[in-house]
């Protein structure tokens, strides 16, 4: 059964699809996948080509837009837009500290996660697809993890593909996730000096609130354990378009007197544990570095390992000297199965997952290199979620992909940029730019 409702100038479907919980066993388990299909109410009955959004993540349910928000307007003019939550995110069956013990004990559970990467999500979009186009291809547009996808997606089933746009996603094709990392930290120092050169009233704030943190056991209202590391993994605020600012604003009301003496605030605490908590999307936290997985080699809290590459990521190291505190970015650590309430009945889960070592391949090298389908990728030139360097070398060895490298935008430029940035990479799949 579907229900349709309006919003301004949209009409909304709600869509429930059911799917294999694995492909490779159709007959098997089935778990169900909640779309959104959206269409200009002026074009509510006419014929349009679709396109099928892939969210960012992974673990994140699709945008819940109101009428023709950010990019969506532009896509409404020619298509019929299928906003799906990946399985696990959203509508769609969840997996979370809640649910995930009806698959039974840790062991149970890993191996149900296992199903939760780019190459099911794919197959999904396939079994859906014959339903929602009658068998017609579509276009894809990935954001972020949702680029992850699609280049899956090229890899394995690009029949199904009339044009595929990735805005800030194209992953590299054979890097381990240390290789990552390894990348990332030097890009997310970068960030932070950035952040300090535009708020340098921030370096003696964010110094004051980690040693707090590091004399004190403080637990947020959520029961959160805010330690320095938490602290500074809300670096990953620096990643968007208005992130500084966003941190910035929060610094500055860390602390108020009371009359115990000096503490954090309420508002602070209230806006950290927000950002802090993985309640409403612990499949980021629980399969993050699994979706780099893909040789005989565990991903082994990657994070974790390569942050003791870079020493001056270390909180008590920094506050012992004179220097800024650094904020860490798109990570996930050990660490925050202990704090995080949300999270802490998965560690022994979370674990399983980090030492697994039969990780299929995602991507098909040389099917990309001969590939057919007109692709575009928006690449932001100093990226702090994935490194610019390994979005171009894909970008070459992918036939026929065009790229707009920009530095107008950050990492969410699809939501910053909106309509601009589809148009000019729609553009670009048909040769118009």
């Amino acid at each position: 059964m579907t229900v349709s409702y309006r919003q301004p100038g949209v009409v909304l479907t709600d869509r429930r699809f059911t799917v294999p919980l694995d492909h490779a066993d159709p007959a098997g388990e089935t778990i169900e996948l909640y779309a959104r299909e959206v269409v200009a109410g002026d074009k509510a009955h006419q014929e349009q080509p679709w396109l099928v959004y892939l969210q960012g993540g992974p673990g994140f349910g699709a945008n819940r837009f109101v009428g023709k928000g950010a990019w969506l307007g532009r896509a409404l003019k020619e298509f019929r837009v299928l906003l799906l939550d990946q399985r696990g995110t959203g509508h769609s069956t969840p997996a979370n500290r809640q649910t995930l013990p009806l698959r039974g004990g840790p062991a149970e559970q890993a191996d149900y996660l296992t199903h939760f990467r780019a190459d099911s999500i794919v197959r999904d979009c396939e079994l859906i697809r014959r339903e929602v186009t009658g068998g017609a291809p579509w276009t894809v547009l990935g954001q972020s993890f949702g680029g992850f996808c699609t280049l899956h997606y090229l890899s394995t089933a690009p029949e199904g593909l009339t044009a595929a746009v990735i805005t800030g996603g194209l992953p590299s094709l054979d890097a381990h996730a240390d290789d990552v990392y390894r990348a990332a930290f030097p890009r997310i120092e970068r960030k932070v000096a950035a952040h300090y050169a535009r708020y340098p009233q921030d370096v003696e704030r964010a110094r004051r609130i980690a040693d707090h943190l590091l004399a004190n056991d403080v637990v947020l209202p959520n029961g959160y354990r805010f330690t320095a590391e938490a602290f500074q993994s809300l670096g990953i605020l620096l990643g968007g378009g208005e992130g500084s600012h966003r941190l910035h604003y929060l610094l500055e009301h860390a602390f108020v007197r009371t009359p115990q003496g000096t503490a954090l605030s309420d508002a602070f605490q209230e806006e950290a544990q927000n950002l802090l908590s993985y309640a409403g999307h612990p499949l980021y936290a629980l399969v993050h570095e699994a979706i780099y997985g893909q040789d005989d080699r565990p991903t082994d809290w990657s994070a974790e390992r390569v942050r003791a590459e870079f020493p001056q990521f270390d909180a008590a190291k920094t506050l012992a000297g004179d220097g800024p505190l650094l904020f860490t970015g798109e990570s996930i650590h050990p660490w925050m199965f202990d704090c995080d309430p949300a999270l802490r009945p998965l560690r022994e889960t979370a674990e399983l997952l980090a030492a697994r070592t039969d990780w299929t391949p995602l991507y098909d090298s040389a099917r990309l290199a001969a590939n057919e389908v007109p692709v575009a990728a928006a690449v932001y030139h100093d990226d702090m979620y994935v490194d610019t360097a390994h979005s171009l070398a894909t970008a070459r060895a992918v036939r026929g992909l065009r790229t707009w490298v920009t530095d107008e935008f950050e990492h969410d430029g699809v939501r910053a940029g909106g309509p601009r940035v589809l148009d000019r990479l729609l553009a670009l799949t048909r040769d118009e730019a």
